[in-house]
């Protein structure tokens, strides 16, 4: 049960990208993609994505599964284009729904946009099982972040998104719509439950100071050792305050207009206008 990872990490983004694979089968996951966007001239691109693609096809690999640990905030998803090109079913977590009703709102959507998670072909629940090739894979619902995380244990690696960082970068905010730092609190600590073991692959990465390299793959006895926003048993009321203060203080991530946009419609775009272009909207003081 020790599937193989290969990574792709996205520097503009600061994202890592998972192709998990079952060495006896052949068969694959593609976890967390990205689909590059230029924000400046409006330009999409797939060179992650293709990076993915060629990498899927040399190895004659087959995909079962496009998964979404998460709506993310800071880079646009490339699942679509990815089902498309390889095929697979494209999941992500049940409270996609109460995501999608959020900033639906946000970002008046109006009613042909439907909050019911239909854009995904499945919606996980804490506890699911699911197969990839001869691997079996299981749902754990890591809410805090958003309320939609997930964590995807395949094997012996765990798949957690943002809601733990590298130890020496610490933990995900919990300051978005519907995210919650005592919610993030619980999640982490049932991550602690898996065993020490357990590979863990982290969604981001941006160099912790004195770090040159960048890293997405640690373990569940190095966050609890050494994780320095919760790790060594820290308390449930003093990680609370330290990830309070510590969101009130950031900025909003440069892509997460467009990447909410997109990413609640599972990687589409808004549907085109009366001019058959697509458009964003930026709403004004509402995050």
């Amino acid at each position: 049960m020790k599937p193989q990872v290969h990574p792709f990490f996205d520097e503009a983004t600061f994202t890592a990208s998972f192709v998990v694979v079952d060495p006896e089968t052949q068969h694959c996951a593609i976890i967390d993609s990205v689909l590059d966007f230029d924000y400046a001239s409006g330009r999409t691109s797939f060179a992650s994505a293709d990076q993915i693609i060629d990498f899927v096809r040399e190895n004659d690999l087959t995909v079962d599964w496009v998964l979404e640990t998460h709506v993310h905030a800071d880079h646009l998803s490339a699942a679509p284009y990815l089902q498309e090109k390889l095929g697979g079913k494209i999941g992500i977590g049940e409270k996609i729904t109460v995501v999608q009703e959020t900033f639906g709102k946000v970002f008046n959507a109006g009613t042909e946009f439907q909050r019911d998670g239909s854009q995904f072909d499945k919606l996980f629940v804490e506890g699911d099982t699911f197969k990839v090739g001869n691997l079996e894979g299981s749902v754990l619902h890591t809410p805090g972040h958003t309320p939609a995380c997930l964590t995807y244990v395949i094997g012996d690696a765990a798949f957690v998104g943002d809601t733990l960082f590298m130890p020496d970068f610490g933990t995900a905010r919990a300051d978005f719509p519907g995210g919650s730092a005592e919610m993030l609190y619980a999640s982490i600590q049932k991550l602690f439950e898996l065993p020490d073991e357990t590979r863990v692959f982290v969604g981001h990465d941006y160099k912790a100071p004195g770090r040159d390299e960048y890293a997405w793959e640690t373990t569940i006895g190095e966050e609890k050792a050494a994780n320095k926003h919760v790790g060594q048993g820290r308390d449930k009321d003093s990680f609370v305050e330290m990830r309070t203060k510590r969101d009130a203080e950031l900025a909003m991530p440069r892509l997460i207009l467009p990447s909410l946009q997109v990413n609640m419609r599972a990687g589409q775009m808004p549907p085109a206008e009366d001019d058959g272009n697509v458009y964003f909207k930026v709403p004004v003081n509402r995050l």
